[in-house]
């Protein structure tokens, strides 16, 4: 049984999933606004939060953001009914372990919850399982695949490369692109592949906490810390040390990493003992170091001391046909997990994910897929079986133009779907469409008329 933090506005909705959830085993304390959240937070411990994104006093991230300060490792489930996965990747990027959109399908809200819960479980023995893999000599990491396309070629060219030295690498990508499997990638063809790979998301690090796990901290410290603590520089001794979304450490923690790294050496928080460590370090971050350093939130001597060797991942809408490789690869892991027997996907269905232009990326790809597995009870998965938002993006896209295209007609087509999405959007509400699309409520009216777009 799981206890869970449900924060939704829509009382029906809530009193729907109040009703569900316990019958399939979890706990649920129900709130209807952000303030009540941050209460029950600091009130109780839950084992997963499923929040609402639009609430009446802010969003879900906000729960998230409090949550995280506390220094909790909760993970969080978005639910958004505005159909638009951008904002489903906003909460990824924010430290969402999964989202799922409106109305809900019970299967795959299980599905879902069950496997952010099951993350959970995989994250509080990651170091003692890399630990044991690394004395053994062995690392390992199920539902990887190299891509083989060319741009795959040159990333794993470039991994292969600086893989055998003791450079520090940044990696860099888009949220979903595969980052920390690329940096495992380069640690299993390390001299140090025998020693722990330790991995750590900076931005789920409080500000207050962030110290403390990096390099650990001893009994009476600061309030709360009850025993002594190992830093992860401290449990990666040896082996390799990744830090994801390095660009969200706080100022003062950046000092003490670039001493830690330039010195050798760590200092637990309220000891005066130094403590010798060799890790190799590999950084990741969705957005470029050098405006950070440009802004002032990123220290230039870090960044130069972190950055002896880049790696970018390309995009999965970049890959060209790895996506149908990636599309087998997860559709036989899909049928494991739920017991399916999927072997196709149908032309149609085929044809929308080819178009997509998959914000998200492989992560985001991976969890269409299971859903489609889920859904599909035979051994062909239709369209159907795929989310709104990819169905309602795909019949949105501008339309390419013919060689004897008409430019009136064509901005008309173009001027169409972008209205008919913006009012979609809000619901067709008229008034924000009108202030989405920068004219004047009059002028959308008449536009609507046209183009016959009324709900």
């Amino acid at each position: 049984m799981a206890k869970i933090l449900l924060v939704e506005d829509d009382t029906t909705f809530s009193q729907i999933l109040q009703g569900f959830l316990p019958r399939n085993g979890h706990e649920v304390v129900a709130v209807n606004n952000i303030r009540n959240a941050l209460a029950q937070l600091d009130d109780q411990a839950f084992d997963l939060l499923l929040l609402d994104y639009r609430l009446p006093d802010g969003t879900g991230l906000e729960v998230m953001a409090h949550a995280h300060n506390k220094g909790l490792k909760t993970p969080a489930v978005m639910m958004t009914s505005f159909n638009d996965v951008r904002t489903a990747v906003k909460a990824i990027q924010a430290g969402a372990a999964d989202y799922i959109t409106k109305p809900v399908n019970p299967d795959e809200l299980l599905m879902i919850l069950k496997s952010a819960l099951s993350e959970k479980s995989d994250q509080k023995e990651e170091t003692v399982k890399t630990t044991k893999s690394a004395q053994a000599g062995t690392t390992s990491y199920p539902g990887f695949i190299k891509g083989t396309s060319a741009e795959s070629d040159k990333l794993y060219e470039y991994i292969d490369l600086v893989a055998p030295t003791d450079m520090s690498v940044v990696i860099q990508g888009e949220s979903g692109t595969g980052k920390e499997h690329a940096a495992r990638f380069i640690h299993e063809r390390s001299k140090r592949a025998d020693k722990p790979f330790i991995a750590i998301d900076c931005g789920a690090l409080s500000k207050d906490l962030a110290a403390s796990e990096l390099f650990g901290h001893i009994k009476g410290a600061f309030t709360g810390a009850l025993t002594d603590k190992k830093g992860l520089f401290e449990v990666a001794d040896g082996g390799t040390l990744f830090m994801d979304e390095i660009g969200n450490l706080s100022y003062d923690v950046q000092v003490k990493l670039l001493r830690a790294l330039q010195e050798n050496t760590i200092q637990p928080l309220g000891s005066t003992k130094q403590i010798k460590v060799d890790v190799r370090i590999i950084a990741a971050t969705n957005d470029d170091l050098l405006s950070s350093v440009s802004n002032g939130d990123f220290r230039q001597d870090l960044y130069h001391r972190i950055n002896e060797f880049k790696i970018q991942i390309p995009a999965l809408r970049e890959r060209g046909r790895d996506v149908q490789l990636f599309i087998n690869h997860f559709i036989t892991i899909a049928n494991q997990e739920l017991e399916r027997n999927v072997k196709s996907i149908s032309p149609e269905a085929m044809e929308l994910l080819n178009r997509y232009d998959w914000p998200g990326n492989l992560r985001e790809l991976k969890n269409v897929i299971k859903r489609m597995v889920l859904l599909t009870r035979g051994e062909e998965a239709g369209a159907e079986s795929l989310p709104d938002e990819m169905s309602n993006y795909i019949t949105h896209l501008p339309v390419t133009p013919p060689a004897d295209a008409d430019l009136k007609a064509l901005n008309e087509a173009n001027e169409k779907a972008v209205i008919q999405q913006t009012l979609q959007k809000v619901k067709y509400n008229k008034s924000k469409a009108a202030k989405l699309l920068n004219i004047d409520r009059k002028t959308l009216y008449a536009k609507i008329e046209r183009y016959g777009l009324d709900s």
